[in-house]
């Protein structure tokens, strides 16, 4: 009888090899897995990035950052998250820049599968975030970063002083904007596709109370005018068809969030909306698979609250691996599992 070790070729579990065994295995590459990764691999823990083909979060597509602390004069998001993977890549972690298309969370070690590889892991971390939904025009694209943005909070004070601000949405997330934004621009200017809003009662309590916040009801963005830098807004009332211009400096598109999670659906446990269930040391509903950020956290959406839950999150994984978790886990599944310690007699066995 053969004896395969968790990680060593298995001709009935496949192409695994022991090289592709790690202790931490992370997906996703914002602020939340590059910084679980430094946390992993300074506890001289196996770890790797699996970063996606295009790696970095929101804020590579994020302008001056102004809240992140240590930045007194700010900094741009790509220059933000560059020295997050410098600095992940220093402290020893592998990064591997492709997509995790599928996972097998009933075996141990655990199994994450990419284009062209399967990683073994002790214990995951996910921190895939979380993608604003936008209105899907093309001088959206082409003018985010120059005006047009999913937050606020980020980046509303780049604006402070201008003559108006245009909102799209009209929940909870739209209003909070509105407000903020009410006290650094002149003018703010909600645009919402309803005659009435989706928000809490206490925020629209708040929202018409403010002198500063006016409301464009049953209309929708058709266009976002400028070449260089957003000047205004084309809105068409959907139920008249009449069109008009809003000069503004900033769009600010807050219409919803969507996590990204497509690939974990049935594998672990999500919420209504598709984010990941966690309990308070960020563990998810299989035991040793950990979620940090955006992709569990709908409440803040920062980066660097997003940062802090994949510190949380290492320091838990580091845990849950130093306290014996992977060596239950593995027994358990053996026990469960006989092809897994038994594979094919060798015929030189028999003499």
């Amino acid at each position: 009888m053969h004896i395969y070790l968790c990680g060593a070729t298995n001709p009935v579990m496949g192409l695994e090899t022991a090289d592709s065994l790690y202790d931490i295995v992370i997906i996703g590459s914002g602020p939340a897995g590059y910084t679980a990764g430094i946390y992993a691999a300074r506890a001289n823990l196996k770890t790797v990035i699996i970063a996606g083909v295009t790696p970095g979060g929101q804020l590579m597509l994020t302008g001056v950052v102004e809240n992140f602390p240590g930045f007194p004069d700010g900094v741009q998001g790509p220059d933000l998250m560059e020295n997050m993977r410098r600095q992940a890549e220093s402290a020893g972690v592998e990064i591997v820049y492709d997509d995790a298309v599928d996972v097998d969370f009933t075996a141990y070690p655990r199994r994450i599968i990419t284009s062209d590889r399967t990683f073994l892991a002790k214990t995951v971390i996910i921190a895939t975030g979380a993608s604003p939904k936008w209105l899907g025009l093309e001088s959206e694209r082409r003018l985010l970063g120059r005006g047009v943005s999913s937050c606020a909070t980020c980046d509303g004070p780049l604006f402070k002083g201008a003559r108006c601000a245009v909102v799209v949405g009209g929940g909870d997330s739209a209003m909070e904007y509105a407000l903020f934004l009410s006290k650094l621009v002149e003018k703010v200017v909600v645009v919402h596709r309803r005659d009435k809003l989706r928000a809490s009662k206490i925020m629209q309590d708040r929202v018409f109370s403010e002198p500063k916040i006016e409301f464009v009801w049953n209309s929708v963005v058709v266009d976002v005018l400028g070449s260089e830098r957003v000047e205004g807004v084309k809105v068409r009332n959907r139920l008249t068809g009449e069109e008009w211009i809003i000069p503004c400096s900033a769009v600010f598109v807050a219409i919803g969030h969507a996590p990204n999670t497509e690939f974990l659906r049935g594998k672990l446990e999500l919420d209504e909306e598709g984010y990941i269930k966690v309990n308070s040391s960020l563990e998810t509903s299989v035991r040793g698979v950990f979620a940090a950020g955006d992709v569990h956290d709908k409440r803040y959406r920062q980066a660097i609250t997003a940062a802090g839950f994949g510190c949380m999150a290492a320091m838990e994984a580091i845990r849950f691996i130093e306290e014996g978790y992977p060596e239950r886990l593995e027994q358990e599944y053996r026990a469960g599992h006989p092809e897994v310690v038994s594979g094919p007699t060798d015929p030189s066995e028999n003499f």
